[in-house]
């Protein structure tokens, strides 16, 4: 196995992972903190007849970030491996492990295709995003998960995540404080039109208010090790 550790922020690095090759980056990765990664994993996958694994240490906007590199740079037969100390949309969503356990199976375990999420602006989804209005006021528009409307009009927020299998994406839409469940909608792309809408992808908030945003599924699949 050719495994490169990502260890983003003050996340801890579990022994397990304490041996392998790391580079260090800030809590959110941005392409600079790249530069330098990217041929290396190159050179591990030439050195190699298996996949190179990246494996990163942090939280779920720095697996968002890594996985957006591949997918903009054309690398998504790396295989992407995740270590967190604490439950999170991702964790929650893959069904993976957090701390100890979680390097445990970032080194031993095995990858498996899953749908890759991005949105207009080419950004990854890993976990779960939210749309709401300006200062997470009511956003005021309407959605729709392909042909479905979702809403029109007024509402809390509407949360986007992916699916483990096709179609790719869903969403839901949330109208009060009740106790009620979220009813989701499975879709390929969901889009959302407002006056002002600011999304939170993977616990990163846009700088700026959108008038439109959209979540698909991106031809190629991604790579997770479960």
């Amino acid at each position: 196995m050719t495994c490169l550790v990502l260890a983003c922020g003050d996340a801890p690095i579990p022994p397990r992972l304490a041996e392998l090759a790391t580079v260090t980056a800030p809590a959110v990765p941005a392409k600079p903190d790249f530069d330098e990664l990217l041929p290396r994993l190159d050179e591990l996958g030439e050195r190699s007849t298996s996949a190179p694994r990246l494996i990163v240490v942090g939280e779920d906007a720095a697996l968002a970030a890594a996985l957006t590199r591949l997918m903009r740079s054309e690398r998504l037969s790396v295989e992407l491996a995740y270590v967190t100390a604490t439950r999170t949309a991702a964790t929650r969503l893959y069904r993976l492990p957090t701390g100890s356990p979680a390097a445990d199976l970032a080194v031993l375990g095995q990858a498996a295709p899953l749908p890759l999420v991005r949105d207009d602006s080419g950004t990854a989804l890993v976990g779960l995003a939210s749309i709401t209005g300006p200062e997470g006021g009511e956003l005021v528009g309407e959605t729709y998960a392909d042909s479905t409307r979702l809403f029109s009009g007024t509402v809390r927020s509407v949360r986007v995540a992916p699916t483990l299998e096709a179609p790719g994406v869903r969403a839901t839409v949330g109208r009060g404080w009740g106790f009620l469940g979220p009813r989701w909608t499975s879709a390929r792309a969901v889009q959302t039109g407002s006056t002002a809408a600011v999304v939170t992808r993977d616990g990163v908030t846009t700088p700026r208010s959108l008038k439109r945003c959209s979540f698909y599924r991106h031809p190629q699949d991604w790579l997770l090790v479960r």
